[in-house]
């Protein structure tokens, strides 16, 4: 007895094998960019468009430091890091101004952000100190407010800066003389006079900051501006001003009647 074969309809695959010295590749289908570098890219086209028609009343801090961060993180989601920054160091401001050290503590900042970073800090203060150069200091005195607080009014340790003018009070050095800790800075009345005679200098503005924010004067900062000011008249030296400078707001001796 013969059995019947059952033949079955499962489908194959017959290819024929390609000729010697031929090769037949299959195409390939270009995988879709990820969604999350879609988001990536609109969201800084967004960032840069609301820049280009508000400027930077138009976005907060944390905004404005991802600008910022773009250039220096091509291919990433900057906005953590932003957050990060602002709530490290609290304002915009206070993250340009700190200390590279300080920032490299902050998980996620390397050597290029830091110099993004300090690129615009320094344009800042060449931007404000050209407002103040080649002019009477007197009479562009509000330029020169700016120009200090813009330097160091978001400086984390206590800096003495010294302002010299020449005899129609036109600024010919701006030296920072010592910086400090949080709270003192080392000031040298002899110091002061002696490079005041060295650039022929007639005249002084003394500028230093209070980290605190708080720009009231301490005993020490009164005692410490009548010594030099007893040692600038001796040579015939006048000193304008001393002005400390808070985060928010300045103190002047002068305009207190404390010089």
């Amino acid at each position: 007895m013969v059995g019947l074969m059952t033949v079955t309809n499962t489908p194959t695959e017959f290819a024929e094998g390609p000729l010697p010295g031929f090769t037949f590749d299959r195409p390939v289908t270009a995988k879709p960019p990820p969604e999350d570098e879609d988001f990536r890219k609109d969201h800084r086209a967004r960032l840069r468009q609301r820049f280009s028609e508000g400027g930077a009343q138009a976005m907060p801090d944390y905004e404005l430091l991802e600008l910022i961060l773009f250039r220096a993180i091509p291919r990433q989601d900057v906005k953590p890091l932003a957050k990060r920054l602002m709530a490290e160091f609290g304002d915009f401001n206070t993250v340009i101004a700190a200390p590279p050290q300080r920032l490299k503590r902050v998980k996620g900042i390397g050597a290029s952000v830091v110099q993004e970073l300090k690129i615009v800090e320094a344009a800042a203060h060449r931007m404000a100190r050209t407002k103040i150069l080649d002019r009477p200091v007197l009479t562009s005195w509000d330029a020169l407010l700016d120009y200090c607080k813009t330097t160091m009014a978001y400086l984390a340790c206590e800096q003495f800066r010294i302002l010299f003018l020449d005899r129609k009070n036109v600024l010919i050095a701006d030296e920072a003389q010592q910086k400090g800790t949080i709270d003192h800075v080392p000031v040298y009345p002899r110091e002061i006079v002696k490079r005041a005679l060295e650039l022929n200098a007639s005249a002084l503005i003394l500028v230093h900051n209070h980290p605190s924010g708080d720009p009231a004067p301490s005993q020490s900062d009164v005692d410490m501006t009548t010594q030099i000011q007893t040692a600038a008249d001796a040579l015939g030296i006048v000193i304008h001003d001393h002005l400390i400078i808070g985060k928010s707001q300045e103190f002047s001796f002068r305009a207190s009647g404390l010089l």
